[in-house]
């Protein structure tokens, strides 16, 4: 392949090498700073979001969380922006596409992406500063690190708290029994190097970091020499390297500094390893996780590390997958533990697999059954049509244009950021046609795939079995050991260090009040926003066939050789027990075997062609009235576009004939989405908080309560019981037979995604592969009984720190009220709730929205160490917007953020989705244009008009997701209070 020649360069960094991706459709440029060495890494691109990050290694060797309380003391002003909070302030004067900042085991990153040029100028020179200026204020670090405060703030002899955002940011993330395995594993898989620590900071750990010892870090770390920048996008290199260049890089030498991960010391016999979990006195005695891990070559030996990752999906990417099948049909647990897999993104990689649900003894069977599986592939093989699936999907992934949840470009930058960070070639790692090319000819051989599995695995004996056990008691133990170590604390303290915690407490309260000048800031206003917006072209086709006519949607978007087909169905109506059933009948259908080949066969045939299978339903109500829904069931897969003709075939096929026959199968699947809901609730309880406070408000909301929110686990938990009797079973089985042919008798159209010029090709396949029937004349859709009611619930569980969630019934998306109500939400957030709910109360974060598929307006707090106080700012905040003194700067901020969000950035596969299913559920383009004029000319009486019209007490409807404990010490003991 001819290799792109140098392009334009700054005087002040090097060239050294470009190089064209043609899977990807850019070309990778590589660039050195002289001065400081600071690599530079542009994926040059036609995309007009451009997007930038900025890297820097940082290998904590303690738990106190130094790199993420860092990563937060950073955005909190710096020399060119002395203001308290521009990361948060930029975010309102913005219409970027992604802002954030993450800290990850060994490096500590800050990227955005924007469509606007002068807004990715003006948010570059932000984050250039705040990273390699940043002021570091001793009262940031106590807001979002950690603090001392007593509960009344001015009386020295009421109780000592912990206060911080980071501090609380932890108690919630180490309250999922997911994060606590993790961390059990990386302890003892990485005794002695950087992944031994919690990068994020251990709740009881965190308190022992200093100021002084958060600025020492930023010195060694925070340098141009131990940075990598990579840009993604149309914006040419050159004219990058002269901003970073003329706003940071100039005033920087070189560093003679090395941080890196040293090679970890290998155990020379397998380890065995017991710890324990905070869990819920009701939980039963199968909770317990054994995982095995072992630890493998470096991940910047590309070498290794595609081969790890081939060995990794024939061994796990689907349930005819050898190992995967052995632990999803075991008895020895309740399904597959969340942490099988492989991690590639440290520096020395890890091979992961176990069971969840386990006995508390179960850990030598455990561990058996996986080595003994191994041994069997190392002695028999593995059926070559699966390793070639698993060649496929590698080849599937690296082709397809994903950014439905970060922007393409961060993420082609996060998947080579890792191998730059460790001093790797990201430029190998992301042009993968050649490892594809050498790995067709390896998995020739039949013993290929069995050395992989003695040289990785059976012969490695750096091996570590975790035992994970519920222990109901430690929860309280730990809410125990904090009070003890405060009362500790307050019983030493003089005067004098009284006097000073008070006077710190009130001097960050006066910070947290201070009214910056946002005009130190750059901005873009409303004169920037682009007037129209667009959706991509549809082409409707209604093909003749003998069934009758099928309507076709195609839309021609740059896919990179991919095909994306979606058979929608109109959602019939359903008896309430069918209706029950929908959730789990969606989840099973693509998992199941389909006429004669059992679910092994046919999940090799889905990884053969296409890019999996999935179903699901959207129930939406009228833009004009909520409490009239309308629903689709859809079938969806991707497969490259020479595919096409099979990938038709196996949805047709999966629609008319998948096998409800197979009853362990179901017991299985649904055993696992029940074990993976339950540990998704603290890493989601804002969301499910929301949900649950505004479920009754109208039909679909209720629905979604129903398959998705906190009464879904609910529902599955009792399932999974319901299910070991056999006539359970049964009569499930018997419920997706009823929804299966209800759903064959419903009208269904498709939905085809592809380069223009495959159009023709891919409708003469559908013609030659769909048969049967289109949809019957008689046809009755589905209809949900009307609700507006008002809710007060608590659910309790295994957490250490609440959710809370207020709600009020608002209007459908087409009232002249929504576009207020949107607005409001923004305005409510940075004006008030912002700062009352994370910086002042603690909580990792806070804010409202406006619903539109329950047409509410719902205030949130997320991971919250607050419950009766949060409450009562949700209160507080309605009567800021009624009583304070706004200015016109503040509107526009508000304004900006719903246009942001309208237009966020997707894949172009996610731009025609999005469009086609705005057409079926009347959410035109006419419609949007309207709602777009309607939010620029929201004014400052319209939001406090409003407000007094929707925001009612009387109406408000409350739903909370906290602890026992917590709750007992709250006024919320008068609500419903559910347990789960």
């Amino acid at each position: 392949m001819n290799q792109p020649q140098q392009t334009a360069v700054h005087p002040a960094f090097e060239w050294l090498r470009s190089e064209a991706i043609p899977s990807l459709n850019l070309v990778m440029e590589e660039y050195r700073h002289r001065e400081t060495g600071a690599s530079h890494y542009h994926l040059s691109s036609d995309n007009e979001e451009n997007v930038f990050l900025v890297a820097l290694r940082t290998v904590p060797m303690d738990s106190t969380g130094v790199a993420h309380i860092l990563e937060h003391t950073a955005l909190c002003g710096s020399e060119k922006y002395p203001v308290r909070d521009p990361f948060f302030m930029m975010i309102r004067r913005s219409l970027n596409t992604f802002m954030n900042a993450f800290t990850s085991s060994d490096w500590t990153a800050y990227p955005f992406a924007s469509r606007n040029r002068k807004d990715y100028f003006n948010l570059l020179s932000v984050y250039l500063d705040a990273v390699f200026f940043s002021r570091l204020d001793e009262l940031d670090f106590a807001q979002e690190g950690h603090r001392l405060e007593f509960s009344e703030p001015e009386n020295p002899s009421s109780e000592l708290q912990f206060k911080g955002v980071v501090y609380n940011e932890m108690k919630g993330a180490m309250s999922s029994t997911n994060s606590v395995l993790w961390q059990t594993l990386s302890r003892y898989l990485f005794p002695t190097t950087t992944y031994h620590y919690n990068s994020g900071g251990e709740p009881a750990d965190i308190p022992d970091l200093t100021y002084e010892q958060l600025k020492a870090f930023y010195t060694s770390h925070y340098h141009p020499s131990n940075a990598v920048f990579m840009t993604f996008g149309n914006i040419p290199a050159v004219e990058l390297q002269q901003k970073f260049h003329e706003q940071a890089l100039h005033s920087f030498g070189h560093l003679d500094i090395n941080i890196h991960v040293n090679d970890e010391k290998r155990y020379l016999a397998p380890l065995r390893v017991e710890d324990s979990y905070a869990a819920e006195a009701a939980a039963s005695e199968k909770k317990t996780h054994v995982v095995t891990a072992w630890l493998l070559g470096k991940s910047i030996d590309l070498g290794d590390l595609f081969r790890a990752q081939l060995l990794t999906s024939v061994l796990m990417d689907n349930s005819a997958s050898p190992l995967l099948m052995a632990l999803e049909t075991s008895d020895l647990g309740s399904s597959p533990s969340p942490m099988c897999g492989l991690e590639d993104s440290n520096r020395e990689m890890s091979f992961l697999c176990g069971l969840e649900g386990c006995d508390s003894q179960a850990t030598r069977e455990v561990e058996k059954l996986i080595l003994d599986t191994l041994a069997q592939i190392a002695e028999n093989g593995v059926p070559q049509e699966q390793v070639e699936a698993a060649l496929h999907q590698l080849e599937l992934s690296q082709r397809e244009i994903s950014g439905d949840s970060y922007p393409y470009g961060l993420q082609l930058i996060l998947a080579g950021l890792s191998c730059a960070v460790h001093r790797g070639d990201p430029i190998k790692l992301l042009n993968i046609e050649p490892v594809l090319e050498q790995l067709r000819e390896e998995i020739r051989d039949p013993a290929f795939i069995p050395g992989l599995v003695k040289e990785f695995l059976l012969n490695n004996p750096h091996r570590v079995t975790i035992t994970l056990r519920p222990d109901t008691e430690l929860a309280q133990r730990q809410v125990n050991a904090e009070l003890q170590r405060l009362r500790s604390l307050q019983s030493r303290l003089d005067d004098e260090t009284k006097a000073d915690i008070i006077a710190k407490t009130k001097a960050l309260e006066l910070r947290q009040q201070r009214e910056d000048n946002p005009e130190i800031l750059p901005k873009v206003g409303l004169e920037d926003v682009p007037p129209t917006i667009s959706e991509p072209r549809r082409h409707s086709t209604s093909l003749q066939l003998d069934s009758g006519e099928l309507e076709v949607s195609f839309y021609g978007q740059g896919t990179n050789g991919l095909v994306y087909q979606q058979i929608v169905t109109e959602m019939p109506a359903l008896s309430d027990e069918l209706l029950a059933a929908l959730p789990y009948f969606t989840s099973c259908i693509t998992e199941l075997g389909i006429a004669d080949k059992d679910y092994t066969q046919v999940q090799t045939w889905q990884s053969r062609i296409s890019g999996g299978l999935s179903a699901f339903s959207s129930v939406r109500g009228k833009v004009d009235d909520v409490q009239q829904t309308r629903g689709v069931l859809t079938l969806s897969s991707k497969a490259l576009w020479r595919n096409h003709g099979a990938l038709t075939d196996l949805l047709w096929q999966t629609l008319h004939h998948a096998r409800l026959d197979e009853g362990q199968r179901i017991r299985e699947i649904i055993e696992q989405i029940c074990a993976r809901r339950e540990n998704s609730i603290t890493g989601q309880g804002h969301s499910l908080a929301m949900t649950l406070a505004s479920s009754r408000m109208s039909p679909a909301a209720e629905l979604h309560h129903r398959y998705g929110g906190l009464e879904s686990i609910l529902r599955l938990k009792q399932l999974r019981t319901d299910l070991a009797d056999g006539g359970q079973l049964k009569r499930l089985q018997e419920a997706f037979d009823g929804l299966q042919q209800s759903i064959l008798a419903a009208p269904h159209q498709l939905l085809l995604i592809a380069e223009g010029e495959h159009q023709q090709g891919l409708l003469d396949d559908i013609r030659q592969h769909w048969s049967g029937n289109a949809g019957s004349a008689g046809f009755k859709g589905l209809s949900l009984p009307q609700t507006r009611e008002t809710v007060r619930q608590v659910w309790t569980t295994a957490t250490q720190v609440s959710f809370c969630a207020k709600a009020y019934p608002a209007v459908a998306t087409g009232h002249p009220d929504a576009a207020p109500l949107a607005v409001l939400a923004g305005f409510l957030r940075n004006g008030f709730l912002h700062r009352t709910i994370r910086e002042k109360g603690g909580a990792y974060g806070g804010g409202a929205d406006y619903d539109a598929n329950s047409a509410s307006f719902r205030f949130y707090s997320y991971r919250d160490p607050r419950l009766d106080e949060t409450l009562d700012d949700f209160d507080r905040a309605i009567d800021w917007v009624l009583t304070g003194r706004h200015q016109p700067r503040q509107l526009e901020e508000a304004i900006l953020g719903v246009i942001s969000s309208m237009d966020k950035s997707t894949s172009p596969a996610g731009e025609a989705k999005r469009a086609f299913y705005n057409h079926v559920f009347g959410r035109n383009l006419e419609h949007l244009m309207n709602f777009r004029r309607q939010v620029l000319a929201v004014t400052l009486e319209d939001l406090q008009r409003v407000t007094r019209a929707w925001l009612r007490p009387e109406n408000a409807s409350f739903g909370v997701i906290t602890s026992r404990s917590l709750l007992e010490r709250s006024r919320l003991k008068q609500f419903d209070t559910i347990n789960l």
